[in-house]
């Protein structure tokens, strides 16, 4: 009896010994460093994956849909290889803002990914020739790569009052996109606007909606994948999704750099992603603000703040030798850190590590390029939507006096005006036509920005000009 009871006691201490040594394992995933158990770090990593994967492959999509390559429309082998890339890149600037190389990257939980902020320029003009984007963005992003380094000259040149503008600007020049995918992607299409194609988009919307606002928690960050998911499943069994081509790129391989060939360096293109990536600094300071206030409780330092933008630029440049649009950080991560409260940097590092993976699949990437276009225009109607709706969130957020409303106001009105027809511009100079022909974002930038630099600033903080 003696015997049975020790080795109780025994098995007893053995299990507190273990749970003494997990506890502390399992807790650092709310440190910014520490150990964290594999199968802990493998599950939020995973976790991290999906919450930003359908946000990540989708502006590959609708560039492809709409750009052109040597005049021809993008071949289906090509744009595989192109989403491929998306998430090897993807992986690799989330590592990059994770660790850092040396002044480059925050060291902070922050997930990189393909920037829907690019969509408005990168689409504004008809049949543009890809290489000609890929050239911008490897320019732009040198560009704002060495402005971050030099983050604490520059950090007050561009307004709160302006990026609101800018990102209420581009929110309005992608709901044509949504919009157009929402009834098929191509106007051309003899199904374009059919009833299949409404139905699908409906199903998706809905489905967006619905687990928006019925789920919590990490459910609710994953809804437009669950959109996609159900979609998906209604578009089936209306021949409306293709994988014929499933391992048409084989079963494993590499990223390729130059995909499509080398850049074009066109000076008006170039100009107009330069205002873009200004706007994508704004945002991206946002969320590194964001991960330090909601989840490590301080302030962010200006390294962390130099160090964010540096990554953000040179990895969209490093973007463009892979074919890829430019990286950005991702909101919707950033979003579940703050509401979960794990900041472990090796744990969200794990989710990196799974895109590096995931992208030396090529059947991962050629199911992803056959969602049918109603279903990313379900999805995607929302997101832009959204985007629309944070610049209005900011605009508010900066303060409704006079000062604001008319820069604002004006500079609303002015790019959606102008950049309705293109024939506003055609007696202009070749280059002032291919900055602001058809694009709303740099008239909006341009305007937001004289009128801040021009106006007088208020020498009191007047009462919100609504309540007067």
């Amino acid at each position: 009896m003696e015997d049975i009871n020790n080795n109780s006691d025994r098995e007893k201490n053995l299990i507190d010994d273990i749970q003494s040594v997990q506890e502390p394992l399992i807790n650092n995933i709310y440190k910014l460093d520490g150990k964290v158990p594999f199968v802990t770090a493998l599950a939020i990593g995973l976790q991290h994956v999906l919450a930003m994967f359908l946000s990540n492959v989708v502006p590959i999509i609708i560039i492809t849909g709409v750009a052109t390559l040597n005049g021809s429309k993008m071949q289906p082998n090509i744009i595989t290889q192109l989403i491929q890339n998306a998430m090897f890149i993807a992986g690799v600037a989330s590592l990059i803002q994770i660790f850092g190389i040396g002044r480059i990257g925050s060291r902070l939980p922050i997930i990189m990914g393909i920037s829907f902020t690019f969509l408005s320029v990168a689409t504004a003009r008809p049949d543009i020739d890809y290489n000609i984007i890929m050239g911008s963005i490897l320019i732009g992003g040198l560009v704002e790569g060495f402005f971050g380094l030099g983050y604490k000259y520059w950090k007050k040149l561009i307004s709160p009052i302006v990026a609101s503008c800018v990102v209420i600007g581009i929110g309005i020049s992608l709901l044509p996109v949504g919009a157009i995918s929402f009834c098929g992607g191509d106007t051309k299409a003899a199904d374009f606007g059919s009833l299949n194609n409404w139905l699908v988009a409906s199903v998706s919307l809905i489905s967006c909606l619905i687990s928006l606002n019925l789920f919590k928690s990490t459910l609710k960050a994953l809804s437009p994948l669950i959109g996609l998911f159900i979609g998906c499943l209604v578009a089936l069994p209306l021949g409306l999704i293709d994988i014929s081509g499933l391992t048409s790129n084989g079963y494993f391989s590499f990223p390729v750099l130059f995909p499509t060939g080398m850049p074009v360096f066109e000076l008006g293109n170039i100009i107009s992603f330069l205002f873009i990536f200004f706007v994508s600094a704004t945002e991206t300071i946002g969320d590194t603000s964001a991960i330090c206030y909601g989840a490590l409780n301080r302030e962010m330092t200006e390294k962390e703040g130099s160090g964010s933008l540096a990554c953000d630029g040179f990895s969209s440049s490093l973007a463009a030798i892979f074919g890829c649009s430019s990286t950005t950080s991702f909101s919707q991560n950033v979003g579940l850190i703050n509401l979960t409260k794990v900041v472990n940097r090796y744990v969200v590092a794990t989710g990196a590590i799974i895109l590096v993976l995931a992208s030396f699949f090529p059947p991962l990437a050629v199911l992803l390029k056959a969602v049918p276009s109603p279903v990313l225009g379900g999805c995607t109607i929302l997101m832009f939507g959204q985007i629309f709706m944070s610049g209005i969130k900011m605009l508010y957020k900066n303060g409704l006096n006079e000062r604001n409303l008319t820069i604002a106001s004006v500079s609303i009105c002015l790019s959606v005006g102008f950049a309705s027809k293109s024939e506003m511009f055609q007696h202009m100079p070749d280059l002032v036509q291919k900055i602001f022909s058809n694009n709303p974002v740099s008239i909006i930038f341009v305007t937001a920005l004289l009128l801040d630099l021009l106006l007088p600033k208020e020498k009191k903080n007047p009462e919100d000009c609504l309540d007067k």
